[in-house]
């Protein structure tokens, strides 16, 4: 297998739910980190070989291929193909995945990986009402459980309590707080200029520029407290919960001959990256087992980590990931999660991508492992090393 590089990665601000970005189409959000990407990689759009773009909630604007759909609407070249695909909310980590087996393979040499939510205009879960996506066989082999009570399962089985979670959420919070203060995160972000509406729904021509995440809150453990649990009697809240949102990121990938091809330096290279299936009643110990392969294929131990982004889905999900792999908890999202940033869910992947990348070059650090759980089972990790 031949090395695959990260030539440049952005993201969109967050934009909570009915915010700032719920006036974009998605394909063109989708569209904005997509040409962001390479403009700031500053290579020809027309030497990427192929574009991985995820989307999770494919119905209405997100469907139809929306990762073509969203190149086009930029008016990039048309000879470039792309190709959308759904592994729930590690689907944008699953692409970077998928882009970086084509390159490692030989197929290609520049890879575009991406992926949207605009959770506002498609809610999660349309591309569900009117059908009936599970068979009765499926019910055979596993009883219904949503999200939610999948994550209270795993707080009971790792001794979680309320507040461990509203001290995480809190956490959470705070670290995101930071870094928009210290400008940690404005080097990832790509600005959008958003059309604003008027009370009809219909566009004024004047746009409204959204450069920062939307979701952050000023908060106390004694409001957290609060508040009421999804659950009743649960652990969650809506402080310890990631938030919906709408989103986009893109990260740009390349083999070492892409790279002299395009005449591009690397920023970092991809060691190991995975997808692994586990209980899809729980559903959300993905990052477990996922942490535990791709440390196991590089030979690399969680304490050679410099930075771990692992999704912030619910609270329990990342204090059960503490755990069960043991980290340097001082390394883990410092810069905040989704509680604080929001989870657009076919975006996200990409996003911690790229947080981990700009946080490696921002503390010189030399590895960063990032890991998500899955709606269904599923679990995603890659080890990435910032190339010095």
């Amino acid at each position: 297998m031949r090395d695959v590089y990260i030539v440049e990665a952005v993201r969109t601000p967050s934009g909570r739910r009915a915010g700032g970005l719920s006036t974009v189409h998605p394909a063109d959000l989708l569209g904005h980190v997509q040409r962001a990407a390479v403009e700031r990689a500053g290579i020809d759009p027309g030497a990427v070989g192929q574009v991985i773009g995820a989307c999770v909630s494919q119905v209405g604007e997100q469907s139809f291929n929306i990762t073509r759909t969203a190149w086009l609407s930029q008016g990039l070249p048309l000879e470039v193909p792309q190709t959308t695909i759904d592994s729930q909310c590690g689907s944008s980590q699953q692409a970077a995945t998928l882009g970086a087996g084509l390159i490692g393979s030989g197929l290609e040499e520049v890879v575009l990986a991406c992926g949207v939510e605009m959770m506002t205009r498609v809610p999660l879960g349309s591309n569900m009402k009117g059908g009936r996506p599970l068979p009765p066989s499926y019910w055979q082999h596993y009883p219904f459980k949503t999200q939610f009570q999948g994550a209270e399962m795993i707080g009971e089985e790792f001794g979680i309590t309320r507040e461990d979670t509203d001290r995480f959420g809190l956490r959470s919070q705070q670290l995101a707080n930071r870094a928009w203060e210290e400008g940690r995160f404005e080097r990832e972000v790509a600005p959008v200029e958003a059309p604003v509406v008027d009370d009809d729904g219909k566009p004024t021509g004047e746009t409204r520029r959204v450069a920062r995440d939307e979701g952050l809150r000023e908060t106390s453990l004694e409001k957290l407290a609060q508040l009421k649990p999804v659950v009743e009697g649960g652990l969650h809240t809506a402080g310890t919960s990631s938030q919906i949102s709408d989103g986009a990121a893109a990260v740009l990938l390349a083999s070492r001959e892409g790279l002299k091809r395009l005449g591009a330096r690397p920023r970092a290279r991809i060691v190991t990256t995975t997808i692994v299936g586990v209980d899809p009643v729980t559903m959300l110990k993905g990052p477990i087992p996922a942490t535990e392969k791709v440390l196991g294929a590089s030979g690399l131990k969680i304490d050679d980590m410099d930075v771990y982004e692992v999704n912030e889905a619910f609270a329990t999900v990342v204090l059960a990931w503490i755990k069960a792999c043991g980290p340097v908890e001082e390394r883990l999202n410092p810069n905040g999660g989704a509680i604080a940033l929001g989870h657009p869910v076919g975006c996200t992947g990409a996003r911690l991508i790229t947080t981990a990348l700009h946080e490696l070059d921002r503390i010189k650090g030399r590895y960063g492992l990032i890991a998500m759980c899955c709606g269904g089972g599923l679990g995603t990790g890659t080890i990435i090393e910032r190339e010095s």
